[in-house]
């Protein structure tokens, strides 16, 4: 049974982790870039055969019901994450030393923060107990980009001003979204009190698109996130 493990894009491994593996009981995790001069495919190969990834979905219900973990293992470029559920397993033993909890220690990851924490409110206001995956711009990263929109805010045309938010360059997760918000009410402010148009929230890409994470992004994807740095940021390492 093929295993596939290599996303072709960013965003099908935070889609990946966010909607297919933390929902699912995966919460422990170390994160790696695998060095220039190696196969990254012989790694993937080693790492997958050391912690039998590759296993089928029946043998993983198997596995649960009598209280070992199963693993997944995922690669984007260089960086990599291999993630566990609760219970037993060689891999608590042999990565104790770098092992985090997702619901601790986010997962940084090409400019996003991954984690797994409990929701604020619901949407009639109610306190929500339910656990959700959080993704949203590192801290980090999204000072840089409080630094440049407001610099653009004066210098750019209202069209740069929307062709910048067309081509925002992280996917509209909620916590996202409200990120995106404050960089437009931001923008507006600085463009108001210098007597500039404002721009509308109708700019902003508030649509979440579902990638194939084992499939090559349109040509017009890859164009529209030129602006972000390339992929960085490991919580560990196994090399």
């Amino acid at each position: 049974m093929e295993y596939l493990c290599e996303t072709t894009s960013d965003e099908g491994f935070v889609q990946l982790l966010a909607c297919n593996y933390l929902p699912h009981g995966y919460w422990f995790y170390v994160t790696g870039w695998i060095p220039e001069g190696k196969d990254p495919r012989r790694v993937d190969a080693k790492l997958i055969e050391k912690y039998r990834t590759n296993v089928s979905r029946a043998v993983r219900s198997r596995r649960k019901r009598l209280g070992y973990a199963n693993l997944q293992y995922l690669r984007c470029g260089r960086f990599f994450v291999l993630i566990a559920t609760h219970g037993a397993h060689r891999f608590f033993e042999e990565e104790a030393a770098c092992i985090q909890d997702i619901r601790r220690v986010p997962l940084r990851f090409s400019g996003y923060s991954i984690s797994y924490r409990r929701g604020n409110r619901t949407v009639d206001g109610k306190p929500d107990c339910r656990w959700h995956s959080h993704v949203e711009i590192d801290r980090e990263w999204y000072k840089l980009l409080q630094a440049r929109y407001g610099e653009a805010a004066i210098h750019d045309s209202i069209k740069q001003l929307v062709l910048r938010f067309f081509h925002f360059p992280f996917e509209p997760y909620a916590p996202i979204r409200r990120q995106m918000l404050k960089l437009l009410k931001m923008v507006n402010t600085v463009r108001h009190k210098a007597g500039l148009e404002v721009l509308p929230y109708t700019v902003l890409p508030l649509r979440r698109r579902v990638v194939r994470p084992f499939e090559l992004a349109p040509r017009w994807t890859q164009v529209s996130r030129m602006e972000r740095s390339p992929t960085h940021c490991g919580n560990g390492s196994l090399f």
